[in-house]
């Protein structure tokens, strides 16, 4: 059996919880190096006792056949890696954001085009049951023409690392719309059949870096806290975008803001029907011999993060139709800074 051998760059939280369990499962994966600039990291049990440990992934590259490299680091360091990589050959599956500014996420797409290697970024809530169930509806035309939607994810309290890398606005690009909305947004997105967007309006707010460090949200546990260290970006951002189809999305996401529960929520609206994704769980709403009815399917388990990067190796060793592409990931960063900068400047952004 073929096997794709694979090196991990960052070997922190995201790697642990998702991508190294993942592969571990998959008979023809061999995880052949792993690199992080923390050599107590590597030690993680659940590394195979095989894999070489690097403190630099170029030398990593260098010395290792490896087929493919997955990036796990923090966000700053994406595009970098991933470049370098596809310039050295490699295949690169590389968690989100894509990058922390448009003009690093052009570099990627470039790298990949002159490489010809694939390069796909982390888009686990595709892959979910429920997911999978409304884009078959999409497909079928189940909801006609999709027109308005909303989608976000909100925290009550919920800050990840405060004081590390998540909250310094070099290293992360920003709060919870880089971090979250990566992830709501694209869903929203790929739903409504990935439109490209024409104008964005947004606001953003740091109302939380002072304040005590509570948390009832499990997903805060990602990073690492440093005392004293920086809090520069958002701990709210909200949104509108227009798309050039005409349709609009409105967006919410926050780490921190004074709310019930944590949510995570698309809402989408069509002329035949429309549909709730939230927390995983679907609805969809439409009508049928004469009355308004709600359908909730019965959907078997699913593991968005394993599914992906089960799919990345489908698309890599099976030559399987990859359902992202370099012209997603560079709407995506368009948008994320587009926010930004419309936040920034007290008006709408044309794109």
């Amino acid at each position: 059996m073929k096997k794709l051998r694979i090196g991990i760059v960052g070997v922190g939280s995201i790697a642990r919880v998702a991508h190294i369990c993942s592969y571990n499962g998959m008979e023809d994966v061999e995880i052949v190096a792993v690199s992080d600039i923390v050599p107590e990291k590597m030690n993680y049990d659940q590394i195979p006792a095989t894999a070489k440990k690097y403190a630099d992934y170029r030398e990593m590259l260098e010395k290792e056949s490896l087929d493919a490299v997955d990036i796990c680091t923090p966000n700053d360091l994406h595009s970098e890696i991933a470049v370098y990589a596809l310039e050295h050959g490699k295949h690169v599956f590389c968690e989100k954001p894509d990058a922390i500014s448009f003009e690093e996420r052009k570099r990627m797409s470039a790298a990949q085009q002159k490489s010809g290697k694939v390069l796909m970024v982390m888009r686990n809530n595709r892959h979910t049951a429920g997911s999978l169930y409304l884009k078959k509806c999409v497909d079928a035309g189940e909801f006609g023409e999709i027109y308005a939607g909303r989608c976000g994810w909100i925290r009550r309290r919920g800050i990840p690392g405060k004081g590390g890398w998540f909250t310094t606005k070099s290293r992360s690009g920003g709060g919870p719309l880089i971090d979250l909305g990566v992830h709501m947004l694209d869903l929203a997105i790929y739903l409504m059949g990935n439109p490209k967007a024409v104008a964005v309006s947004g606001s953003t707010y740091c109302k939380f870096a002072e304040a005590d460090d509570i948390s009832d949200s499990e997903h805060s546990s990602f990073g690492e806290k440093k005392e004293d260290g920086i809090f520069d970006v958002e701990d709210l951002a909200t949104g509108f975008i227009r798309f050039e189809n005409g349709a609009s999305l409105q967006v919410e996401f926050s780490w921190a803001s004074n709310i019930e529960e944590e949510s995570r929520f698309v809402e989408l609206r069509g002329t035949k029907g429309g549909c709730t994704w939230k927390d995983e769980q679907v609805k969809v709403f439409n009508e049928k011999n004469g009355a308004l009815v709600d359908v909730v399917p019965k959907l078997g388990p699913a593991n968005g993060h394993r599914d992906n990067l089960r799919h990345f190796v489908n698309v890599v060793l099976y030559g399987e139709a990859a359902d992202f592409d370099n012209a997603q990931g560079e709407n995506m960063v368009k948008i994320l800074e587009a926010i930004y900068r419309s936040a920034k400047e007290g008006k709408e952004v044309k794109l």
